[in-house]
């Protein structure tokens, strides 16, 4: 491999949000190691760029393993310099069916912490690195429509502000960027009269560019800012409402 590339992993590149990262990286020059579970959509995307792209199936709930896929995918990339988490999934659920509720905790929740705590490690004993997650202004407050999703989704807002006090604390030069996509345009996207759904291709160029500026925190698009400013000060009797 080209030692001179950066390298980036991203998880969850089957498709949506993943997948258009994935190609962004590529086209700006990075090699980049796709995960997911389908391994025949890896596999169609690599057959886009095989220069670009190594490919390593592997699902994020199978916490065995998968710390030592990531380890053979940076062999092969050569290295690592960035770590994107965009392996993620959610349910409306008004009947609160558990085994939707559980489906959502064991990627969102038990996965994401494997990979993201995997991530921050390899950085730490590398001195250098950064680790991006794309978690969703849903964690800001909680959602009747989805439970499980929103309360997911604050975890990940709450595990990757640590990791950044972390790493503040003991003098590690490791970004953290989480990402808080409102609605875009993929499968996630569940339900009636969704407002400011931004197509997949818009969304990803606007989390390439915070990855790029190493933004703390940043919301996809930009005007959900202005969405989660309300949330946060919006008195609980009337959020209760909504």
């Amino acid at each position: 491999m080209d030692s001179s590339r950066k390298k980036a992993i991203v998880i969850g590149a089957t498709s949506g949000i993943g997948r258009g990262l994935a190609e962004i990286l590529a086209h700006n020059g990075y090699l980049v190691g796709i995960t997911g579970r389908r391994a025949e959509k890896l596999a169609e995307l690599k057959a886009q760029q095989p220069d670009s792209f190594c490919i390593m199936p592997f699902d994020v709930c199978d916490t065995n393993s998968a710390a030592q896929n990531l380890e053979k995918l940076v062999a092969e990339l050569g290295g690592l310099d960035l770590l994107v988490i965009n392996s993620g999934t959610g349910h409306r659920n008004p009947t609160l069916d558990f085994e939707k509720e559980r489906d959502a905790i064991d990627v969102n929740v038990t996965g994401f912490t494997r990979v993201a705590g995997w991530a921050f490690s390899f950085f730490a004993e590398q001195k250098s690195g950064h680790l991006a997650a794309v978690s969703s202004i849903a964690g800001i407050r909680g959602n009747r429509y989805a439970p499980a999703y929103s309360a997911t989704k604050a975890f990940q807002i709450n595990y990757l502000e640590s990791l950044r006090a972390k790493a503040k604390k003991e003098g590690l030069p490791i970004t953290v960027t989480d990402i808080r996509p409102g609605f875009v345009d993929t499968a996630m996207a569940q339900g009636d009269s969704l407002f400011w759904v931004a197509p997949v291709k818009k969304a990803t160029a606007q989390i390439y560019k915070a990855i790029k500026a190493k933004r703390q925190v940043a919301y996809v698009t930009k005007r959900w800012r202005y969405v989660a400013i309300v949330l946060k000060i919006m008195p609980k009797y009337l959020f209760t409402r909504i």
